[in-house]
């Protein structure tokens, strides 16, 4: 059986160990540049044992942004600060992963501490577009609706911020195409109300998604992975749905996607989340059984126990482990103490280790 500290092979990348680090949005960037908060946010996390670092949701477009301090690949000069996160992720054995995003409907508010409120473009927001002029809550922006044109501008858009994520020497890319953003409304039957080739039938609503994942898998080097976050669930009736969800990732599979991420919610703003300890664990097993693609199970895993039996079970291939790591960047290395594993620790800190502990490098 695999446990939480066996490698796991990825196309050409190799990971040390089963734990992931997921996208976590600092809403500290400027012009969509990482600044010096990213480089030593990051950096902790990329030395605590993880054996992957997916950086936060960086904009494929400044209309795509969720609030000002959002980051982005929209320009060529973001590239290296993101570069200088993933040389020294690498020089830590941790690999660097990227996520593209486009906020949608959902852009244009505060940063993720502050107050929620939609922004408006005298303040410094934006026009803000969606699958249809259905706004998200009455607290958000009303949408305005792509038109085909708008379409294949958010395809070329992915397709660029690829080819700078690529630039920036990242090994690892994931598209998100979850929690209610543009690629998720154009999804769910409670966000596009089109009645043209993107809405409609399950066919139409998932075009856009698989227009964008083979324009991405076209710019992404063939010996590296593409990840993919889904969203399994509305958690509403008449929303998006697990059998949906297996559905897209069956025809996402043979476009090249290497593995599943799987979230929910964030689609409906009326929708009640039974959140509570891996919740979301029986999405990813469905869709890694039912699909045949490998999966990564994130969501209130906590402890080392728990995130090793999700893997054991076969419920996912990796673990995602995300406010545990925020409080604790080197929750892996503990891990891997309690589940009796050697730790590959910074030499840096090697007279803080257990016995028995190696050094990196």
């Amino acid at each position: 059986m695999a446990h939480l500290f066996e490698p796991f092979k990825l196309r050409d990348v190799v990971l040390a160990n089963r734990i992931g680090i997921p996208p976590m949005c600092q809403y500290s960037g400027k012009d969509g540049m990482a600044l010096d908060w990213h480089f030593v946010h990051y950096g902790s996390r990329a030395a605590g044992g993880a054996s992957l670092m997916i950086v936060e949701a960086a904009s494929v477009a400044p209309e795509g942004r969720l609030s000002l301090g959002d980051l982005g690949l929209w320009e060529d000069r973001q590239i290296e600060p993101l570069a200088r996160i993933v040389r020294f992720s690498l020089d830590q054995g941790c690999v660097p992963g990227i996520q593209l995003a486009h906020a949608g409907r959902k852009a244009a508010v505060g940063r993720g501490w502050e107050p929620h409120r939609a922004m408006t473009e005298g303040e410094g927001g934006w026009r803000v577009v969606g699958p249809s002029p259905v706004a998200f809550s009455e607290t958000y922006n009303m949408p305005r609706e792509l038109d085909p044109a708008g379409i294949r501008q958010v395809v070329a858009d992915f397709a660029a911020a690829t080819r700078r994520a690529v630039a920036a020497g990242f090994r690892v890319m994931e598209i998100h195409g979850a929690h209610g953003y543009l690629l998720h409304s154009f999804l769910s039957p409670i966000s596009n109300h089109r009645s043209d080739a993107y809405g409609g039938s399950l066919e139409n609503r998932t075009r856009l998604f698989r227009e964008v994942v083979a324009a991405v898998r076209a710019e992404w080097p063939d010996s590296l992975p593409l990840l993919v976050r889904v969203s399994a669930t509305d958690w509403v009736d008449g929303g998006w749905n697990a059998n949906d969800t297996v559905a897209l990732c069956a025809m996402l599979k043979p476009l090249g996607v290497d593995l599943i991420d799987v979230s929910s919610g964030g689609g409906a703003a009326t929708a009640v989340v039974p959140a509570g300890p891996g919740f979301q664990c029986g999405f990813a097993e469905r869709i890694r059984n039912e699909v045949g693609i490998p999966t990564a199970a994130v969501g209130l895993i906590t402890s080392p126990a728990q995130a090793d039996h999700v893997v054991r079970s076969g419920q996912a291939d990796l673990v995602f482990i995300g406010r545990e790591i925020l409080r604790n960047p080197y929750w892996p290395l503990a891990a891997a103490q309690a589940l009796g594993h050697a730790g590959t620790w910074p030499p840096q800190y090697l007279r803080a280790a257990p016995q028995g502990s190696k050094g990196r490098g």
